[in-house]
């Protein structure tokens, strides 16, 4: 077992000097579960430990204090020695071999389960957890848990190992040397994870007697739901409660608090009484026990929050298939300032081809605050996008700026980079569904025309779900990969559609990417869409560069009496790659226009010198924005070159092109 190396003084990390993360960071969904508390927008992961007086899982019951504990349990069977173990959500498959005794243990892996995705392991949540029940319960000056993501969780029990209150003190400094731990962080490990929660007579009877008490349990100290040193002061001072120091377990041999206090004979704890020194010494022994991994774990930097950050973009293809609707949130951390300080935020966008010129369009989307979410230490604006971008353009990326009220702006570029956007595939939520019942999934997805047929693209689905399991409170997460299969072109996208059957009956859980090559619309939630798959409104034709009709190939004759300026012949010595294909697979009587392909087997006729007493010229290239042939146009799905040359008899030019339009 590997410790990662520790991140010392790091108590002002809330106000610490940094940059953001650049956008999109594995860390994100983390990262919102972290810090996204209350209010607008919540995650509600600190629901059951904030404030730290709540008792939400039964009276008596601190769940942050079994937040706190439940980290130590899974991490505490670790082995520097023969390198395995360290925190890895074992704990879900050793709740009944005697070591994890009692109800919270349980009840904290089942409300993270819920949490548990492809970007949240169980063991990254546990982590995440110590730094929550701290911060719940240590008020505005309390220590600050750093917390790396990263962790991965085991599939099967751990080693035996956590330490028993029976233990000798011998013992005990055997087993947290076997975690990485001195005798001195021994000591400051259990005072620190001992300063909240109490011991329950439920689960140690022997320890606690079930008389006189109130909620069935005892405290460690006087302020059981204040992260505080009264679990030090009070236990050198000889006016402890606490049970695993005084009472029946001095009895039992069970007093395992004053076997490991005393392990140095209180010179640790005596250091621990100044404030500054406790919260000091915490910080860096938590985030040491959550730092504790099994080899080959690689921790992120100590996650902070985005100063900019966009939530929950999504582009979806609408208006007949003309336009993207844009949609989504820039959140702005507004840790600080008076409210009102923000104006508006105003998003500058790229087209697809990195061009900040939209024609009629505008380039920018300007929001005004929609709500305000809260952390322990934060606060953040949501800046609603409600845009329509057109399909022909696209978007590429973008930045974010800051107007404040009084006048000034700042400007965020994601590190120089911009906020990446792609469009060549998109999530379409109203033409996908879910049955909940049954868990039938129909996945829809727009592809861009002109990437849909590039070699080797495969558009396929990837689906992220969970199914019970047994001996585990926690869901296990599984995954599937299906191919989409293509459907009708509407515009410049073709639709794709994916149907899949979700095991378990936790579908509603489950989230979906679906992807084309290194493009990919990713992490979707299947809790906002419908269990109808709507159908797609006001289809327009197919059309835009590349594009492939769902079926057939359709040929368009055009003719003119002479033919216009801007072309010019395309020789066969032609470098560029686009005229070159055109040059050799296309035919024409007289020039060509432009070319596409289709992917049912169609076969490109070759090049004939005659056709109806026309004589083939040579293949041409247009002009920009004009036609070379602008007399008359005829389309039909069974175009032949002599049913051009009869349309077309009345002009000197005729030619013909394969596509649609």
């Amino acid at each position: 077992m590997k410790t990662a190396s520790l991140l010392l003084g790091l108590l002002g990390l809330a106000s610490s000097v940094y940059s953001d993360p650049t956008w999109p960071s594995d860390i994100d969904e983390l990262e919102e579960i972290m810090f996204q508390i209350n209010s607008f927008r919540s995650r509600k992961f600190a629901d059951t430990i904030n404030p730290c007086t709540t008792e939400a899982s039964g009276p008596g019951r601190r769940n942050a204090a079994e937040w706190l504990r439940a980290a130590f349990h899974d991490m505490s069977t670790a082995n520097k020695f023969f390198n395995t173990g360290g925190l890895d959500g074992s704990l879900q498959y050793e709740l009944d071999n005697g070591e994890n005794t009692g109800p919270g243990h349980r009840t904290t892996l089942q409300f993270m389960s819920t949490y548990v995705s492809s970007r949240s392991s169980l063991s990254d949540l546990l982590a995440l957890g110590v730094y929550m029940s701290v911060r719940s319960c240590a008020g505005a000056d309390g220590p600050i848990v750093p917390f790396r993501a990263g962790r991965k969780d085991a599939s099967v029990a751990g080693s035996l190992g956590v330490p028993q209150p029976q233990n000798s003190v011998v013992t005990f400094k055997q087993q947290f040397e076997r975690m990485g731990f001195t005798t001195e962080e021994m000591i400051q490990a259990t005072a620190c994870g001992h300063t909240i929660g109490g011991v329950h007579s439920e689960e140690f009877p022997e320890l606690v007697s079930r008389q006189n008490l109130v909620n069935g349990s005892v405290s460690f100290d006087s302020t059981d739901a204040i992260f505080d040193n009264k679990v030090v002061t009070e236990y050198l001072s000889g006016n402890t409660t606490n049970p695993l120091v005084v009472g029946p377990s001095v009895t039992n041999n069970k007093n395992s608090d004053f076997k490991v206090y005393n392990a140095d004979g209180n010179k640790t704890m005596s250091a621990l009484t100044d404030t500054n020194t406790f919260k000091t010494v915490c910080q860096k022994v938590l985030q040491k026990m959550i730092d504790v991994v099994p080899p080959g774990v690689v921790l992120s930097d100590p996650i902070v929050p985005y100063t900019v950050k966009p939530v929950n973009l999504q582009l979806t293809l609408t208006n007949g298939g003309s336009a993207l609707q844009f949609t989504g949130y820039i959140r702005v951390r507004a840790t600080g300032l008076a409210d009102g300080a923000i104006k508006s935020v105003t998003l500058s966008y790229k087209d697809r081809k990195g061009s900040a010129t939209c024609g009629s369009s505008s380039c920018t989307i300007t929001s005004t605050i929609q709500g305000t979410s809260k952390g322990f230490d934060d606060a953040f604006n949501f800046y609603p996008i409600e845009a329509v971008i057109p399909a022909s353009s696209g978007i590429s990326s973008f930045v974010v700026t800051v107007n404040n009220k009084d006048g000034t702006s700042k400007l965020y570029d994601n590190n120089g980079k911009g906020y990446p956007l792609q469009d060549d595939i998109l999530f379409q939520t109203p033409q996908s569904c879910i049955k909940g019942t049954s868990g039938a999934l129909t996945v829809a997805a727009a592809v861009r025309n002109d990437v849909a047929t590039g070699k080797g693209a495969q558009a396929q689905a990837f689906i992220s779900y969970k199914v019970p399991q047994d001996g585990s409170p926690v869901a296990l997460l599984k995954n599937a990969t299906v191919a989409l299969k293509k459907g009708a072109c509407i515009g410049r996208y073709t639709l794709f559609t994916a149907d899949y059957t979700i095991p378990g009956g936790l579908a509603y859980e489950s989230r979906v990417d679906v992807t084309l090559g290194d493009k990919a619309d990713s992490f979707k939630a299947l809790t906002g869409i419908g269990g109808t798959c709507t159908a797609f409104a006001n289809a327009g034709a197919c059309s835009g560069a590349g594009e492939e009709p769902p079926v057939n190939s359709t040929t368009t004759s055009s003719s003119s009496p002479n033919l216009s300026s801007s072309i010019t012949p395309l020789t066969s010595s032609s470098t560029d790659p686009i005229l070159s294909s055109m040059a050799t697979t296309t035919t024409t009587a007289t020039m060509t226009m432009t070319m596409t392909t289709s992917g049912a087997a169609i076969v490109t006729p070759g090049h004939r010198a005659m056709v109806g007493g026309y004589k083939h010229v040579s293949c041409w290239t247009e002009g920009v924005s004009v036609r070379a042939l602008g007399g008359i146009s005829f389309v039909n799905d069974t175009m032949t070159l002599e049913k051009c040359a009869k349309y077309c008899s009345a002009y000197v030019y005729w030619g013909t092109e394969y596509g649609r339009e």
